[in-house]
């Protein structure tokens, strides 16, 4: 049908002068209208078909399936590394050395963090080629640890694994009681040495756990006395002014079967000006010396024969204003017992001082008289600051070097004492 036979003339219808409206005028002006439509209309319908890209063409455009030529795959296969934690997660009472361990298989560790839960971080290192991890210190006790680690394979995807696992919490337990006090100043003779409630089976563990770092650095050595002490110290004497920092990392060591260490803590000390003085027996004179200068030189007296003074380096242990020496401590008898001994300051644990004397009249600078201490002269109650007792205790600090020469007795035993500067470095360190 045309167009014209869709809208009829307006019969009977008239314009303004009366003359009737053409049929066909209305017809022309209706199929323009719809024309336009239809251009419209095709141009929307180009326009949806264009952006559908469903038909086949040249344009290299995919089917509908997704797995056209110009599509990008994504590598969904999953790693092949296989990643093994011990101990397993959730698992407790575990020891604190040795149980703890990180492997791979079919790849290599790339990453892996342990870790308290106050987020202490366990230092460990990757060895074998990435297939094995294993901590570089023992872990503490009583504590819950979180592993997280990553391995790759050899198309470098990731497969990770995570466990979370509680150390023991022991039935036994040692602490190191050490010397010198923390914040301390002390003389250049002053070794760190530590005395173990429980007799040590396993030295090197825990000597391990103890680390000392100094400003400026220099190499500090232990060496053990029996399986109870142990003791740093350097080649030489300390430098005045060295700062010395000891880690002491000893919670969950164990330091014998069953028995382990619950000590964690960190002591700093100073190395104050150097002090050392020299002890002659023959000649019966003390030569003080300060940071290599004569100070003073002062008379004393030495043991008397048959209770001479020990030969050898000594540290000054103890200090104190007056006490009270009894032969019957140190195998004497009652050949002695003076309550009110001024200005006492310890050499041996097996009881030599250098200390003040009021009684040993002439003996200063002449003749040995005492049981084997060192006496210089004082006043009874120690008030003078002008004898040379009080002016030599006034300028000591513990730590400071007495050496002793030329006595008849033997050197004195290294742990007899402070004293393991009687000891060659290579004695030290073997």
């Amino acid at each position: 049908m045309g167009s014209a036979g869709l809208i009829r003339p307006c019969e009977g219808r008239t314009n303004l002068n009366g003359r009737p409206i053409s049929g066909a005028s209305v017809g022309a002006r209706t199929r323009g209208k719809r024309g336009a439509l239809a251009l419209l209309l095709a141009a929307l319908l180009l326009a949806v078909t264009a952006c559908g890209g469903g038909g086949d063409s040249d344009s290299g455009s995919g089917s509908g399936d997704g797995k056209g030529k110009g599509s990008a795959t994504a590598d969904t296969k999953a790693s092949q590394a296989v990643v093994t934690i011990a101990p397993k997660d959730g698992t407790g009472d575990v020891k604190t050395s040795g149980a703890l361990k990180v492997t791979a298989a079919k790849g290599k560790l790339t990453e892996v963090t342990v870790e308290d839960t106050k987020g202490n971080p366990v230092d460990g290192e990757i060895t074998d080629g990435g297939a094995t991890w294993t901590p570089s210190t023992h872990l503490s006790s009583a504590t819950k640890y979180k592993v997280h680690a990553v391995a790759k394979d050899s198309a470098g995807r990731e497969a990770a694994e995570e466990s979370a696992f509680t150390t023991l919490t022991p039935k036994n337990t040692f602490v190191g009681i050490y010397t010198p006090e923390d914040g301390s100043k002390v003389g250049v003779g002053m070794p760190f040495s530590i005395n173990f409630t429980r007799g040590i089976t396993k030295p090197d563990d825990v000597e391990k756990a103890i680390k000392i770092k100094t400003e400026p650095a220099v190499d500090v050595e232990g060496h053990w006395f029996g399986n109870d002490r142990l003791d740093f110290r350097p080649e030489q004497y300390w430098k005045a002014g060295t700062k010395v920092t000891v880690t002491l990392n000893l919670d969950g060591v164990e330091g014998r079967p069953g028995v382990y260490g619950k000590q964690s803590k960190t002591v700093k000390f100073t190395i104050g000006r150097s002090q050392v003085t020299t002890v002659d027996a023959k000649t019966h004179k003390m030569v003080v010396k300060r940071d290599g200068k004569v100070l003073k030189t002062i008379p004393i007296t030495t043991g008397k024969p048959g209770y001479d003074t020990w030969n050898g380096q000594m540290v000054i242990t103890e200090r104190l204003p007056v006490t009270r020496m009894n032969g019957e401590t140190v195998g004497y008898g009652g050949e002695y017992d003076i309550k009110d001994v001024p200005h006492a300051q310890r050499l041996t644990q097996s009881g030599t001082f250098i200390h003040g004397n009021y009684w040993g009249g002439g003996a200063f600078g002449n003749y040995n008289a005492s049981h084997g201490c060192i006496g210089v002269r004082d006043v009874r109650g120690g008030y003078d600051r002008k004898v040379p007792a009080a002016w030599f205790y006034d300028n000591s600090i513990i730590g400071d070097v007495v050496i002793v020469k030329n006595s008849k007795d033997k050197t004195v035993a290294p742990d007899n004492g402070l004293n393991g500067w009687n000891m060659s470095w290579s004695e030290w360190t073997a």
